[in-house]
C-alpha cells in the first residue's frame, strides 16, 4: 500500500537537499571572494543566501502540513522533528556566510592583504563536514555521522591555532589590529559553520535510533 505521507517525506528531503546544496555553493563563494577579493564572488553568496532563506521557509511550512495531516509516528515522526531542526541549521550556515562576507570586505578595506594559509586547509575541512553530514542524512549512515563528529575536533584545533597565532601578531603590530579582528572573526563564523555541520549529524543518528547525543550521550546507548 503507498503511504501518503512517504511522497511528502520525500519532498521534504529533496527541499532540504536543495538547500543544503546552496549552503554548499556559499561556502565555496565566500572563500574565493576572500582570497581573490572578489566581488563577483560575493554576489554569489548574496544569491545564495536569498535561496537558503526561501528554502528555510519552505522546509518549515512542508514540515507543518506533514504533522497536521499525515500525524506521522516513530521513525517518520522523528525525521520531521530532525528536518525542522537541521533546517535551521542550513539557515544558519547561510547566515555565518554572510557574516565572513563583511568581515572579509572589512579585511581588506582596512588594508588586508593574503589571507593566512591555515584559512584554506580550515575551510576545507568544514565544506567536507557539511557535505559528509548531508550525505548522512541521504544514506541515513551512522559511520558518516560519526566522521563529522570526529572531524569537529580538528576545525576547532584550526580556529584555537588561527586566533593564538593572531593575537600574538596583534602584541606585535598594535596598529594592525582591526585586521586581525576581522581575521578571527572568519574563522569563528567558520568554526560555528562546522558546529552546525555536527548538529546535522547528530539529528541523523537521531532518526536512525531514537538516541539524542547532543548532550554526551553514547551512540551505542539505548533510547
Amino acid at each position: 500500500m503507498n503511504r501518503h505521507v512517504d511522497n511528502d517525506l520525500s519532498d521534504l528531503k529533496d527541499l532540504l537537499l536543495s538547500m543544503g546544496g546552496c549552503v554548499e555553493r556559499a561556502i565555496d563563494e565566500v572563500h574565493e571572494g576572500m582570497i581573490n577579493k572578489s566581488e563577483k564572488h560575493f554576489d554569489r553568496v548574496r544569491e545564495q543566501e536569498k535561496a537558503i532563506n526561501k528554502l528555510h521557509s519552505k522546509v518549515d511550512k512542508k514540515c507543518l502540513r506533514i504533522l497536521a495531516r499525515q500525524a506521522p509516528v516513530a521513525t517518520d515522526l522523528r525525521l520531521v522533528l530532525s528536518v525542522v531542526k537541521i533546517n535551521t541549521d542550513l539557515e544558519r550556515m547561510g547566515d555565518q556566510c554572510m557574516n565572513i562576507l563583511h568581515n572579509a570586505r572589512d579585511y581588506m578595506a582596512a588594508g588586508g592583504s593574503e589571507v593566512p594559509k591555515e584559512f584554506h586547509e580550515m575551510k576545507r575541512q568544514v565544506r567536507v563536514m557539511v557535505k559528509t553530514a548531508l550525505d548522512a542524512f541521504v544514506r541515513q549512515d551512522l559511520a558518516l555521522c560519526r566522521d563529522v563528529l570526529d572531524n569537529d575536533d580538528v576545525v576547532d584545533d584550526f580556529r584555537n591555532q588561527i586566533v593564538d597565532s593572531l593575537k600574538l601578531k596583534m602584541k606585535s603590530n598594535p596598529d594592525e589590529m582591526d585586521i586581525y579582528l576581522h581575521l578571527i572573526m572568519i574563522a569563528k563564523n567558520m568554526e560555528r559553520m562546522a558546529d552546525h555541520a555536527t548538529n546535522i549529524a547528530e539529528g541523523v543518528i537521531f532518526v536512525i535510533t531514537g538516541d539524542d547525543i547532543r548532550h554526551g550521550r553514547s551512540m551505542t546507548e539505548p533510547s
